[in-house]
């Protein structure tokens, strides 16, 4: 079974400039919830007192979905976090030699018995807390350091281990391949009789979070993190809409009110101030749309020539844009939308014309466009009689 986590709460307000009013991240948490997010990770309290009190009221929110909040391994954001009533919490601690020496001061054997004290104080304080360990920067950090770290936490009460690409250096199909890390990570933690659940959380800096993620699906992971467009530190981490449908239509999970999705990708971009790009997989505006004539004519008679996923899947329609790239199949498609049986073929010639006289412009004709061009030539052969 895969679990989504989603992290556009939390990890996506660490994207410069983004900040979400606790009123809109209420609404964002019940758009999640109706899509069928298990966990959603809705902040770290500690940090001001307006993310507590989203947190907060999130938590206290009925949804059906897990709500979790991120802590560093500190009693004292531990604490804000449990007055919360958070069923998940997410603790944090870079166990590499690089960090350990040069910003915590300290050795590997300290750092893990930090770790697994907070875990415990957790594990007491709420026995049915779903608790996650997060080795940061897990996939740079020496791996005896991670299996040390991770295994101590299990025997501490850790529910889940995270394997982070803090970094996203992680490259599929070479010595550093998700795929090999989690497997790797998993028969270590299995020599040692310990089976918790492995989740992993991918950044997109080289471009590879989302196929990274599915490496890691297939070694063996459970739980996979992911936000409305992939927002989050840098070039963000995996986005949401992409791995769903994945996952539905290539893994059989369907688990997902995907139609829901433009919904939230429409409200998380205005009030992030961060534009869906037109040709973003999925939820972009041109994500089911046909342009060249060859295109076109083809999808016209059978979408699949030129699609390899429905646009049906989130609720939307496939479109066919009118511009310099326009054939007389897509002219004759978008007068079928208008309803008009047939055009003579000199006025066919002057609308695909000024069609592509338009697209050379940079911009395309609409269908209400379309239909003002049309009505021109119907008045200019008027006129010639």
């Amino acid at each position: 079974m895969i679990d989504v986590l989603d992290s556009t709460l939390r990890e996506g307000e660490q994207t410069p400039g983004v900040y979400f009013d606790k009123h809109i991240k209420l609404a964002v948490a019940k758009l999640l919830d109706k899509i069928g997010i298990k966990i959603i990770e809705t902040g770290h309290p500690a940090v001001t007192a307006e993310i507590y009190e989203a947190v907060y009221t999130i938590a206290h929110s009925n949804l059906k979905s897990i709500i979790g909040a991120h802590s560093r391994s500190h009693q004292k954001d531990v604490d804000t976090a449990l007055e919360c009533h958070v069923d998940f919490l997410g603790i944090f601690y870079c166990v590499s030699d690089e960090r350990l020496d040069s910003v915590f001061k300290k050795d590997l054997s300290t750092a893990i018995d930090q770790i697994t004290r907070i875990v415990d104080y957790v594990k007491r304080k709420k026995p049915d807390m779903l608790v996650r360990y997060t080795p940061e920067d897990t996939v740079r950090t020496q791996f005896e350091n991670v299996v040390e770290a991770a295994s101590a936490a299990v025997e501490a009460g850790a529910d889940i281990i995270s394997v982070a690409d803090t970094t996203g250096y992680m490259v599929p199909g070479t010595k550093r391949s998700m795929y090999d890390y989690i497997a790797r990570l998993k028969d270590s933690l299995s020599r040692r009789n310990q089976d918790p659940r492995i989740a992993v959380h991918c950044h997109n800096d080289r471009g590879f979070a989302l196929a990274n993620a599915l490496d890691s699906v297939r070694a063996g992971a459970e739980i996979v993190d992911a936000s409305v467009l992939g927002l989050g530190e840098r070039a963000g981490i995996v986005d949401l809409g992409q791995l769903l449908v994945n996952l539905a239509e290539e893994y059989g999970m369907d688990r997902w009110n995907l139609d829901l999705l433009p919904d939230l990708y429409e409200f998380v971009s205005e009030h992030a101030g961060v534009p869906i790009p037109v040709n973003h997989p999925v939820t972009g505006k041109n994500a089911f749309t046909h342009c060249a004539g060859v295109h076109t004519h083809a999808a016209a008679i059978n979408p699949m020539h030129y699609e390899s996923l429905s646009p049906e899947i989130i609720g939307r329609e496939r479109g066919f844009s009118l511009d310099h790239m326009s054939g007389i199949a897509s002219l004759r498609y978008a007068l079928k939308l208008l309803g008009i049986e047939e055009l003579e073929s000199d006025t066919l010639a002057f609308v695909i014309d000024d069609i592509k006289r338009v697209g050379q412009r940079g911009k395309t004709v609409s269908l209400e466009e379309l239909r003002h061009i049309i009505d021109f030539y119907a008045h200019l052969g008027t006129d010639e009689n």
